[in-house]
């Protein structure tokens, strides 16, 4: 089954802007927010988002404590080559929708080891130089503008 060209990025910060980047298992050394891609084309985004952040993270947004904030941004990017097989023949491009979490640096992580095998806390800004992907590292950079 080929993955569905639209995705969220989550951008997990704590009010001082510290954010998590946590590591590829497939590429180390690729650090990165949050991503994942819809699991059918009618799931909300806003869906997509909570679960991809309790799948990667353990991090469960309950609308509550912990609350999904939707920028109503998005970016059109060119998926990488070497990802370019998990999707249809012919599909290039992915629709990339920007949220943010605003959490307590102490909360629990837990990793999924499928995806991820390490985290870090790191300044906004430095967070944004060690992401492998620009959109990545422009949506950190845009929390500055946010707070």
């Amino acid at each position: 089954m080929y993955k569905i060209p639209e995705s969220v990025l989550v951008v997990i910060h704590t009010l001082a802007l510290d954010v998590l980047l946590i590591e590829r298992a497939d590429r180390p050394g690729f650090w990165q927010s949050v991503t994942g891609s819809l699991d059918r084309e009618d799931e909300p985004l806003m869906d997509t988002a909570a679960r991809e952040l309790f799948e990667e993270t353990g991090i469960v947004a309950d609308g509550t404590d912990i609350v999904l904030q939707d920028w109503h941004l998005t970016n059109v990017y060119d998926i990488y080559p070497l990802w370019r097989h998990r999707y249809a023949p012919g599909v290039t491009r992915n629709t990339e929708h920007l949220f943010s979490v605003c959490v307590a640096r102490d909360i629990p992580i837990t990793l999924s080891p499928r995806e991820h095998i390490s985290h870090v806390w790191l300044p906004y800004s430095q967070a944004a130089e060690r992401c492998f992907s620009p959109s990545n590292a422009e949506a950190i950079l845009h929390l500055s503008r946010l707070a």
